[in-house]
């Protein structure tokens, strides 16, 4: 994670610039305005942030002093809750993307900063000119499943996340999930987790780069994994299953680092323009290594540590070009081919159980979205059910224990987003869990 060889080129700037060209309505340079004013007046440090900082700071940042002193006060302590938080060299990096567009980042003088910066003296990294100059775009079909009368439509690979929530739901959706929460619903919950992981850890990658099989949402498939679906007792770790192919490959699962450091966000306009969007930089605080108010990412930790395993490759090993596999799951709920709920989350690989646990709440319960994202998390990713710390959730813990369940409490500290679309109104919900609002006019 730490050092500029976990570095990989950021995506996120290039997208904008896309989107906008070909949906944006305000002048490109006016969107800047409201950050470039924030990066330099600042704004208070929350609690959160504060014990994200210190937690950095014991965790390698402090041996990056430009990072140290960007997240430091003047005596080099680390920022408090209550301090102001300024970023003068960042806005500077906006007011010179707000008047050239992002080809500074890919082809000038930021993208030279960036590569000089990653040459870190311990653990440094190889990005080049031509890596930035080289990179483009790369629109996708979204990834939708079928769950009650619904399509629930995400992203698919590079992203696990549309494909494994998919799975989830599709294994649910002929289960007597019952009218609320129940023991008897968030075990059979795991045990759909459980199966769905399994084959994201053996099957998905970058498209591009690895032939995947082409009936991962199969009706009949998912029929079939889930009847290994145990009712009443923990069915334990599962193994990949078999999906329809057009050419099988011999494959090993893997499991990458994949952490935490993510924000999501959903917004509907006054012209019914939508969007959910999860955009990370991996790891809170990246690398460590900053460079013109920006930090830099260490996503290249996605990807798996081991090319191959007993002889078979892994889906998801690192190749030149290639975009490292996420759990990224901003998604799109369709009724009669109508949009009806937004919804997404950070949170690292939990990201798939945290929208799922929402979306079963949501469309299956008529669940508030409100009260459906702040419920307590249950996750498993086939292993440890892990119950979220202070939360009726972790009342579970006997009962699944009870059944078979290795079960962990945790902090599972996800950034739940959601705008449902209703004829009265949007109905907006932020996760209490971080700093989010729903806002609207």
């Amino acid at each position: 994670v730490i050092g500029g060889r976990s570095v990989g080129v950021p995506g996120t700037l290039r997208l904008l610039e896309d989107i906008h060209v070909r949906h944006g309505r305000l002048p490109w340079a006016s969107l800047f305005e409201a950050a470039i004013l924030r990066a330099e007046a600042g704004f208070p440090v929350s609690a959160r942030l504060a014990a994200s900082i210190q937690s950095a700071m014991e965790d390698g940042l402090d041996a990056f002093p430009a990072t140290k002193a960007q997240f430091s006060r003047a005596d080099g302590a680390p920022l408090q809750e209550g301090d102001r938080f300024e970023n003068r060299d960042f806005a500077r990096t906006l007011r010179l993307i707000s008047a050239h567009g992002a080809d500074p980042f890919y082809r000038g003088v930021l993208a030279g900063d960036i590569v000089a910066a990653v040459k870190t003296p311990t653990n440094p990294g190889e990005l080049t000119m031509q890596d930035f100059v080289a990179y483009e775009v790369v629109e996708r079909p979204p990834v939708c499943a079928p769950f009650r009368d619904y399509q629930v439509c995400g992203m698919g690979p590079p992203s696990s996340g549309g494909l494994t929530v998919g799975q989830i739901l599709m294994m649910l959706d002929n289960q007597d999930l019952g009218a609320g929460p129940s023991l008897d619903a968030y075990h059979l919950f795991t045990e759909a987790a459980r199966l769905a992981y399994a084959d994201r850890a053996l099957y998905m990658a970058d498209s591009d780069y690895i032939d995947m099989p082409k009936g991962l949402l199969n009706r009949d498939y998912l029929a079939t994994r889930a009847k290994l679906m145990n009712p009443v007792e923990a069915s334990g770790e599962q193994s990949a299953g078999d999906p329809p192919w057009d050419d099988a490959m011999l494959l090993a699962p893997d499991t990458p680092m994949e952490r935490p450091g993510t924000s999501h966000f959903v917004i509907v306009d006054s012209y019914g323009d939508m969007v959910s969007m999860t955009t990370t930089i991996e790891t809170g605080f990246g690398s460590r290594v900053i460079t013109n108010g920006f930090l830099l990412n260490n996503e290249l930790t996605d990807f798996a540590f081991a090319p191959e395993k007993d002889g078979n490759p892994v889906a998801n090993r690192v190749e030149g070009g290639k975009r490292p596999r996420s759990s990224m799951a901003p998604t799109v709920v369709l009724k009669d081919g109508a949009p009806v709920l937004l919804i997404g989350s950070p949170g690292g690989s939990r990201i798939i159980n945290y929208v799922a646990q929402s979306l079963v709440a949501i469309l299956a319960w008529d669940m508030d979205p409100q009260q459906a994202i702040s419920q307590g998390h249950i996750v498993n990713r086939n292993g440890t059910t892990d119950l979220e710390e202070n939360t009726e959730a972790a009342g579970l813990e006997l009962p699944l224990s009870a059944r078979g369940h290795e079960v962990a409490i945790r902090d599972l500290n996800s950034g739940l987003h959601a705008i449902l679309i209703t004829p009265e109104g949007l109905i907006g919900a932020a996760d209490p869990r971080r700093e989010g609002v729903a806002l609207g006019d």
